[in-house]
């Protein structure tokens, strides 16, 4: 039954497409130096609201623990907080880090928001900790290898199935049966593209972060990609690929809003823990080896005005052969957020 809701999904989703790939946000909640958390979640929930009504059609929630310039740590509260307040928009997890959490959990958190907000609800999964290693000791439940990760899905599929029962024990989640939720793996490296391919799941790739040799992961992945496996829940390669996105006036505008994102990826790299600092002259910011460094690890980014970034996007697409883009943007404020995301709306789904 999930194959064939998945399915459906998809096939409507490329019908309704007729010149645009679905576009999605991923949420990590970036909390600014003139915000409490209380107000920076609140501007995320605003934001949910705002790109329900524009056309998004997905809001993923990360996991981070331990970075004082993010607040997307208890996944499951957020997506549920987004979902209640909103009405279209499918919502979930870009991801649930599983070394972090039991799938039982994962399984009834899941569950019970699924019940509320039946066939809106996304399982993103990862094997990363999505923190350094002195925090990832103080949450980590599980291993990280491939098989216990594949373990971890067979039993949730079943959990999420009409009989509600583990694949590996007679456990129920109760609140998970017959919710049937989607199931994608996320990942950043070959292995992780080899891992979702041959457990026959949709694969999420994190190009926003790790853009070096993406074609060659994607294409691992369709490689791998089997329908044999008791994890399979796809009949063919289903890509989401992630980019980051400012949308201005101006190129000059975004790029000087960009320079938020610098200095926090920039503090992340020096070990540096402060909140998203206000934009500066890109010209003055950091050194040039910095400035080098930066554009490396963000060679995949739509940062401009509404020209700039359509062309960028598009260009994107079509080399990423991505059935999905998920986009990320950081801004100090959240107003500038509020008019990226309109502008981006207006470039992407109305011609």
């Amino acid at each position: 039954m999930i194959r064939c809701w998945v399915e459906l999904i998809h096939k409507g989703e490329r019908n309704q497409m007729t010149k645009r790939i679905p576009l999605n946000l991923l949420e990590l909640v970036g909390i600014s130096e003139n915000q409490t958390v209380r107000e920076a979640i609140e501007a995320a929930m605003e934001n949910a609201k705002l790109i329900d009504k524009l056309g998004f059609k997905r809001l993923w929630f990360a996991e981070h623990h331990n970075t004082k310039s993010l607040a997307s740590v208890s996944t499951a509260q957020l997506i549920q907080m987004a979902a209640d307040r909103t009405e279209n928009i499918r919502v979930g997890s870009g991801g649930i880090m599983m070394p972090n959490h039991s799938p039982l959990q994962v399984a009834e958190n899941f569950g019970t928001i699924a019940q509320m907000h039946p066939g809106r609800i996304d399982l993103g999964l990862g094997r990363a900790p999505g923190t350094d290693g002195q925090t990832s000791q103080l949450i980590t439940r599980s291993s990280s290898d491939a098989q216990n990760f594949a373990n971890s899905i067979y039993d949730m599929i079943g959990w999420f199935s009409d009989e509600g029962l583990g694949k590996s024990v007679p456990v129920t989640s109760t609140v998970g049966t017959g919710t049937n939720i989607p199931i994608w793996v996320l990942g950043s490296s070959m292995n992780g593209a080899s891992i979702a391919g041959q457990l026959g799941l949709p694969y999420s790739i994190a190009t926003h972060f790790t853009p070096d040799d993406y074609k060659q992961k994607i294409e691992a992945y369709r490689s791998a990609f089997t329908t044999s496996q008791p994890t399979s829940q796809i009949s063919e390669p289903y890509v989401m690929a992630g980019i980051n996105v400012i949308v201005a006036p101006t190129d000059e505008e975004a790029e000087k809003i960009w320079t938020t994102s610098q200095q926090m990826i920039a503090d992340l790299q020096t070990g540096k823990q402060r909140k998203l600092q206000p934009p500066v002259d890109p010209a003055t910011f950091g050194s040039e080896e910095q400035r080098k460094m930066m554009d490396g690890m963000f060679s995949l980014k739509a940062v401009g005005s509404p020209e700039t970034v359509k062309a960028k996007l598009e260009a994107f697409a079509e080399d990423s052969g991505a059935d999905e883009l998920i986009v990320v943007t950081y801004t100090y404020d959240p107003e500038d957020r509020k008019r990226s995301m309109e502008l981006l709306a207006d470039l992407w789904f109305e011609d």
